[in-house]
Order: C-alpha cells, then sequence, then structure tokens
C-alpha cells in the first residue's frame, strides 16, 4: 500500500509516517519510481508506535525496541530477545514513577497550605499509594 492508504487506514498523517520513517521506527520498500510501498505488517508498527509514544515513550526508546515493534505489544509476546523490551520499559516505568511521586509530594504540599488557608488542622494520614517524594526541602523561613 502506499503512504496516502496506510495513512488514512491509521489514521495517522503522511507527515506522521514520514517523521516515522526519518527516525528508523517505519521501513517502506521504493518501487522503481520511488514511491514508498508498505506491507500489511506496516498497520501494526504504525499502530504500536502511536501507542507507545501515548504511554510515554520516545523515539529513542522505539528504536531500542526495534524488531519488537511489528509484535503484537498487547497480548502474548512474540519478540525473539525481549530484553530490549524490558529494558526499555523498566527505565520508562522508573521515569513515570519519580514523576508520580514529584506530583504526589506537590498535591501534598497544595493540600497542606489549603488546609493551613483555611485554618484546618494539618493532614496527619498520607494516602497510602503515595511513595516517598523526591522534593528538595522548603527553605527555612526567614527571622
Amino acid at each position: 500500500m502506499r503512504i496516502g492508504e496506510l495513512a488514512r487506514t491509521t489514521g495517522v498523517t503522511t507527515r506522521a509516517l514520514r517523521y516515522y520513517e526519518e527516525q528508523g521506527l517505519l521501513r517502506p520498500e521504493r518501487s522503481a519510481n520511488g514511491y514508498r510501498s508498505y506491507g500489511e505488517g506496516a498497520v501494526r508498527v504504525v499502530a504500536n508506535i502511536r501507542l507507545l509514544l501515548a504511554a510515554g515513550l520516545t523515539t529513542d526508546d522505539l528504536r531500542l525496541l526495534d524488531g519488537c515493534l511489528r509484535d503484537e505489544l498487547i497480548g502474548p509476546h512474540t519478540c525473539a530477545d525481549p530484553t530490549p523490551k524490558i529494558e526499555v520499559f523498566e527505565q520508562r516505568l522508573a521515569l513515570l514513577q519519580a514523576r508520580i511521586n514529584d506530583l504526589v509530594a506537590v498535591r501534598d504540599q497544595l493540600l497542606d497550605r489549603l488546609s493551613d488557608l483555611r485554618g484546618q488542622p494539618p493532614r496527619t494520614v498520607r494516602p497510602a499509594c503515595a511513595v516517598t517524594p523526591h522534593v528538595a526541602p522548603e527553605p527555612a523561613a526567614a527571622a
């Protein structure tokens, strides 16, 4: 199929498909006249690229997965060597957890300040899901 048909089938712009190609994530064949030609597997690759980008992975992460982009990412795993996928997912999950921790810390600070502004006692119980945040201590108040 040509680039326009792949774009219509996947709901992705041709510009995005060209970008995926530039990033080495999508590899069309070229016909004698230079037109891109995509096999049926390209639909799955594009769907996987979109899914993983939406999940917070970067195109650099996706390049590390390379051959796994052709696999079914949701459901049974068929990648010959899952090691790159495991490593990339673990790294991305660690970054996401750090972001979550930071957001929980900000939320807790805002809740504490809101309680203070309302003249309510400070919260004494933290939500069970909160993890120790990575936040710098607040500066001491000037005397």
